[in-house]
């Protein structure tokens, strides 16, 4: 019985060292799906027109996903062009499986999404509450993830806690760049101007106005302010020129204004 127990433990060693042998290195494995990805995405979706071609586009990255179904940018480039149609029921599973292989780079991606293309504004908080404890206050999309839970905060009609978000995160950029972004100062007066504090929004919009002075969308909400303080001749003025500004397409101008609406763009 010894003997025997010795061959079969023998038997299975051998296995084992064989198994361990094929297993795949980190770095080979790195070579494999940049191999994947090159052949797929770069080589065959990128040349797909997906606004007309949408099936060939797709079929390129099936056939990645079929040869290795855990490649989270495979995942992220299927969900891609349906949030860009206003599909959002079709991308966001796609999207949960990039954030399921690599969450350090897709979660921020995949809040971002939540937050301006699906407005799912309360699980857009999660995922960015989740992101700056793992990751901190970092930027998608030239923003910080605070600046969209602020504006899920608007959508949500939370104004107090819009207003204390953007107030943090505007003194952050202040010490970092000497002044905040001109698109956090517009919301962080609008939180002030949905609670009626006029005169305080007024504040933040000319710091707005300060770094672009056409900002249609800025002047419109300044000259409501000005109206509610009893000041018609300026808001008259303001208003105006809002309209010519906006004539002119000075406006909200984020890259991904030309695919959705932003919060609080006005339609003149």
């Amino acid at each position: 019985m010894s003997r025997l127990y010795i061959i079969i433990f023998s038997l299975f060693f051998i296995q084992c060292q064989g198994q361990k042998t094929k297993e795949e290195t980190a770095a080979q494995k790195k070579v494999r799906q940049d191999a994947i990805v090159q052949e797929h995405v770069y080589d065959c979706a990128d040349k797909m027109n997906f606004g007309y071609a949408m099936k060939e586009y797709q079929d390129c990255l099936d056939a990645g996903l079929k040869k290795d179904s855990t490649i989270a940018y495979l995942w992220q480039q299927k969900a891609m062009p349906y949030f860009k149609a206003s599909k959002y029921e079709i991308g966001m599973p796609l999207v949960d499986k990039a954030v399921q292989y690599d969450e350090k780079r897709w979660l921020e991606y995949r809040a971002f999404i939540k937050c301006i293309f699906a407005k799912n504004y309360k699980e857009a908080i999660v995922d960015f509450e989740n992101c700056i404890l793992k990751f901190g206050n970092q930027y998608v999309q030239d923003h910080t993830f605070a600046f969209y839970i602020g504006i899920s905060y608007l959508q949500l009609n939370e104004f107090a806690k819009a207003e204390a978000i953007f107030k943090k995160d505007i003194e952050a950029q202040v010490i970092q760049f000497k002044e905040g972004h001109y698109l956090d100062l517009f919301y962080y007066g609008i939180s002030k101007y949905e609670q009626g504090k006029w005169e305080e929004a007024i504040v933040e919009f000319d710091k707005s106005l300060k770094q672009y002075p056409e900002f249609s969308d800025v002047e419109f909400y300044k000259s409501v302010c000005l109206m509610r303080l009893g000041k018609t001749e300026e808001s008259a003025e303001v208003f105006q020129k809002a309209k010519v500004d906006a004539k002119k397409g000075f406006t909200i101008n984020e890259d991904n204004a030309i695919y959705e609406t932003y919060p609080y763009k006005v339609r003149f």
